[in-house]
């Protein structure tokens, strides 16, 4: 018999994907170029060219089964060993190879360092509005969601329900900043009052609590915003980390698990992700994208045009009177639907070829997330559909 928890989630599709579908059929109908296609994350600059010389190098000049076979289960010990010494240098810390787990991506990442710190039954607390695949992602390993509710006023943290959720039961918190979907990053000030609560409560129960922060969107911050590193305030971290955003290379799925040096249990946690790796499947991401990477760890994209985006879009909505927190990174925005049902708000925008995502799915009703990794120039040519979606429904 097929197991049915499996077959149930065939009827709980991605809605993100679901739209990004439609998207796809509706250009094939009218020319792609002319669907406004606001709902996948999949970034729209391309990859710097020293990663493409790195890749041509390796394949021309080294040995190809280096290149093309297994890499050891933790990952190769020099690329584990340049990622620690980039982090250290540009966040103070003091990485070891030892302290960092190669993975496919932060989806991984995460997959990795939620086994290392929990049990079934256990509960992990994360803040709305989250990442709607968190579900599967700490549900299916028997661990239980929970989620606190949004602080809508400037989606930071809502400090005063988190520590009524925070009990005995909690093992971990998992958050991510900058955050997908609201574009908001956490504060040092909100960083340092989480660390703070989780401390005291660890002691108060008698059990670490563990910080798990996933941080694909790390380096796509905009000026001005304050973008502490999540780890240099809080001992108990796990940093999930995905090359997809910083370097355009979602389809290469590469990222890394960094526990810092001063977590309880340090020496075990990367050996321990080794061992989940046999059990899940894991094993180890492709050699030859571990080696590239490791010759452009302190390189991106050319992301500014994540902010370029931001600003048209932030301007154009805030003047037709949505209202919105401005993103201080990523390249999302989660403005407040100018109806109650985002989901009615979201179709009626089709009509207008808007493909924009209602945010139930991501704990929040009554807003929408605009994913604005797309050319400027379609950016721009987008504002008059906005203008006459908002006047002809709403007013």
């Amino acid at each position: 018999m097929i197991v049915q928890k499996y077959k149930d989630m065939l009827n709980v599709k991605s809605v993100i994907r679901q739209l990004s579908e439609f998207a796809t059929a509706r250009g094939e109908q009218i020319g792609y170029e002319n669907v406004f296609d606001f709902s996948l994350g999949n970034p729209s600059v391309p990859v710097p060219r020293k990663f493409t010389d790195a890749m041509v190098d390796l394949l021309q000049n080294h040995d190809p089964m280096e290149l093309h076979g297994y890499s050891q289960s933790l990952g190769i010990p020099a690329v584990r060993k340049k990622v620690a010494g980039s982090l250290n240098k540009r966040f103070g810390m003091n990485y070891t190879e030892n302290h960092i787990f190669m993975t496919t991506g932060a989806a991984g990442a995460i997959a990795h360092a939620v086994r290392c710190v929990t049990q079934p039954g256990d509960e992990v607390i994360t803040f709305a509005p989250y990442f709607p695949e968190y579900q599967p992602y700490i549900n299916l390993t028997g661990a239980v969601l929970k989620v606190v509710p949004a602080n809508v006023e400037d989606f930071q943290i809502n400090v005063d329900a988190f520590e009524k959720m925070l009990t005995d039961k909690v093992m971990a918190v998992l958050i991510n900043t900058p955050n997908n979907p609201s574009g908001i990053v956490y504060t040092t000030e909100t960083i340092q009052k989480l660390a703070d609560i989780m401390t005291a409560k660890s002691k108060e129960y008698g059990h670490d609590i563990f910080l798990i922060s996933d941080e694909p969107y790390r380096e796509i911050i905009f000026e001005g915003t304050d973008a502490p590193y999540v780890s240099r305030f809080y001992s108990n971290t796990l940093s999930c980390y995905s090359f997809s955003k910083s370097l355009s290379l979602p389809g290469e799925r590469i990222g890394y698990v960094a526990v810092n040096p001063e977590c309880t249990d340090a020496e075990y946690i990367t050996n321990m992700c080794g061992q989940i790796s046999r059990g899940t499947g894991h094993n180890c991401p492709p050699s030859i994208i571990q080696l590239a990477v490791a010759e452009v760890l302190d390189l991106t994209a050319d992301l500014s045009v994540y902010e370029t985006n931001m600003n048209i879009l932030y301007k154009e909505l805030t003047s037709l009177g949505v209202e919105c927190v401005k993103p201080g990174g990523t390249f999302y925005m989660f403005p407040k639907a100018l109806e109650e049902d985002a989901i009615a708000f979201c179709e009626k925008a089709k009509k207008y070829d808007l493909i924009l995502v209602p945010s139930d799915s991501f704990g929040v009703p009554g807003y929408f997330r605009i994913a604005y990794c797309i050319d400027t120039e379609k950016v721009e040519r987008s504002l008059e559909a906005f203008r006459k979606f908002v006047k002809t429904e709403y007013r």
